[in-house]
């Protein structure tokens, strides 16, 4: 089973990565940056919906996440688009999780499992992020190893025990 810190610096290098991927991406031509105006789009209009639901406005969440007013409201426009310390500072300041943010912008794949049961979880407002990162993080695991256990067990050579044969028993 892996550990959580594990789990944690596995996640930082996948993002690292898909960050490095995209900047060598963007400097390959001016097409790359029409493909990724929609991502910037979604992720705006996801911080947008997470702000107005808790209530905070545009200058709050700027000065609490460390960004000027007319960058966070560009971000939400669509307009710019922000770095993954950027979206770190942002989640902060919306006391969510990066990874949601680092999902919402393409940065990181969803997780593993159900939709379903990731969107439960995420949903559910008796929870804290910290909960719901813990429980989402577990949920991952299980469904990762019950995965990596089917795959075994379809793996495995199939033979039936033959009831004939006697074992040596001490």
């Amino acid at each position: 089973m892996q550990r959580p810190t594990e789990f944690v610096r596995d996640q930082v290098t996948a993002v690292k990565e898909t960050v490095a991927t995209a900047a060598a991406g963007a400097s390959t031509g001016a097409s790359n940056v029409a493909s990724s105006v929609p991502a910037v789009s979604q992720v705006g209009e996801f911080i947008r919906s997470q702000r107005n639901a808790a209530e905070v406005s545009l200058r709050e969440l700027a000065r609490t996440a460390g960004v000027s007013n007319p960058y966070l409201s560009q971000v939400e426009r669509g307009l710019r688009k922000p770095s993954a310390e950027i979206l770190a500072q942002i989640a902060r300041g919306l006391k969510i999780s990066a990874e949601t943010l680092y999902e919402q912008a393409g940065l990181l794949d969803r997780r593993s499992g159900t939709a379903g049961t990731v969107a439960a979880i995420r949903a559910d407002e008796a929870l804290t992020e910290r909960h719901k990162a813990v429980l989402l993080e577990l949920y991952e695991t299980y469904a990762r190893e019950h995965a990596a256990q089917a795959a075994r067990e379809q793996a495995a050579p199939r033979t039936a025990p033959n009831p004939n044969s006697q074992e040596e028993t001490a």
